[in-house]
């Protein structure tokens, strides 16, 4: 079997990381992978990018034409919204890789246009990383609602029409994708129960795979140890916040997690607890966060990850809207309890007072009740980090996800080899 994993980057943002990783899992129990991606930032010669002028060149333009048609809408919010009508040169590049089956991953920033999809002659497994292919060009509709009947009046483009660009993207992908022969795997129950109630989705098969990755990179380490080579404090208990942009995306729940942290100052923690924040540098006006804050840029290499994660008390994911961030499954497969909201996919990955906490939805008191439940006892703490670690060997290795990856793989070639033998 020969799959092609269809990604717009391999290993740059969250999306992307996930796709690599599947693709390491693959080649981990011998089954022929290769990645085709828009831009490389790998070394990996199994993953393939532009290597003509005019291919470079088309990605580089690409990203810009994608956008212009949102300058018509200027009251539009400063959220990922992609439109993929630039055309591409995709068919070519795949047909020289003779694949099986392709596995589609995050396609965005003009990677493959919206009609291209149909046009793939083999059999189509996508891997959701968020809502965008079942919405009208939004990439999280931070609950709106408007893909389960069929876009328009975006609240994203601040648009009061009906008939406005989100509603042209989804005729675009129901004309598109009436007939294409797609099966769609998501992370999390909670993005496959939004496709299934998504009117360009809802007729076609749907399975949860969650994303894994290598448990043996990201492992318990001794906390004093590493938080020697880090030079973080020892007499501390350390809080750890991380996402890209994680500041500035208010997807990521930055500014709730600002009023969770002062309550939690004031009832007595101020001198016991010190924060730590991947992916934002310390900011020119910087916020008051209640505690002393070490601030370490955008880290994207697994030792550092894996070190930071195994250096701190607890994590924090405050996200309004996600499906199932690598953030969580990094913490947890290094033995670190995580507190979130109870959204999302959330519930797949924390078992509340088993291996974190799962705070209501937005009760920024609650989220600072569970760090303090999480932090307060050091018995119980031990038992929530060693939960933590056997829930990601359990369930999220890279073994594990491939395995049930060439599983469905190879239900669906059988489907497709006995579908032309009966046209035969």
């Amino acid at each position: 079997m020969k799959i092609l994993q269809l990604s717009t980057y391999d290993t740059a943002g969250g999306a992307a990381r996930a796709a690599y990783r599947l693709h390491q899992g693959f080649q981990s129990i011998n089954v022929h992978s290769q990645m085709l991606v828009q831009a490389k930032f790998s070394d990996d010669k199994t993953v393939v990018d532009p290597q003509n002028n005019l291919e470079k060149g088309l990605a580089k333009l690409g990203h810009a034409l994608d956008t212009l048609p949102l300058r018509f809408y200027r009251q539009r919010k400063p959220t990922a919204f992609s439109t993929q009508w630039v055309p591409d040169l995709i068919l070519s590049r795949i047909a020289r890789l003779h694949p099986d089956v392709i596995n589609l991953h995050w396609i965005g920033e003009s990677y493959l246009q919206i009609e291209t999809i149909s046009k793939l002659s083999k059999p189509i497994i996508w891997t959701l990383h968020d809502m965008w292919p079942f919405t009208g060009g939004c990439h999280y509709d931070q609950n709106c609602g408007r893909y389960v009947d069929s876009c328009g009046t975006c609240p994203q483009l601040g648009s009061n029409k009906n008939f406005d660009l989100s509603r042209l993207i989804w005729q675009r992908k129901s004309k598109a994708w009436k007939n294409a022969y797609l099966t769609i795997v998501t992370p999390s129950k909670w993005l496959a129960k939004c496709a299934s109630s998504s009117s360009l989705f809802r007729h076609l098969q749907i399975e949860v795979i969650p994303n894994g990755l290598d448990t043996q990179k990201y492992k318990p380490i001794n906390r004093q140890i590493v938080r020697s080579l880090l030079n973080l404090p020892p007499d501390k208990q350390l809080v750890l916040f991380g996402a890209i942009n994680a500041t500035s995306d208010q997807r990521k729940g930055f500014h709730l997690l600002q009023p969770a942290l002062q309550n939690l100052c004031k009832s007595g923690w101020q001198d016991k607890v010190e924060l730590i924040v991947i992916g934002s540098s310390q900011p020119d006006n910087q916020t008051d966060l209640g505690f002393m804050t070490h601030y370490l840029g955008l880290l994207s290499d697994d030792i550092s990850l894996a070190q930071i994660y195994a250096a701190v008390d607890v994590f924090i994911a405050p996200s309004i809207q996600d499906n199932l961030p690598n953030t969580l499954i990094e913490a947890i497969s290094c033995g670190t309890p995580c507190v979130a909201f109870k959204i999302g996919g959330m519930p797949d990955l924390i078992e509340h007072q088993e291996n974190g906490y799962l705070a209501q939805a937005f009760d920024v008191e609650d989220l600072a009740q569970g760090i303090a439940w999480v932090l307060e006892n050091s018995e119980r703490h031990q038992k929530l980090c060693d939960r933590a670690r056997e829930k990601a060997e359990l369930e999220f290795t890279q073994e594990l996800q491939a395995r049930r990856y060439v599983s469905l793989f190879t239900k669906i070639l059988t489907e497709v080899d006995k579908h032309l033998n009966c046209d035969d």
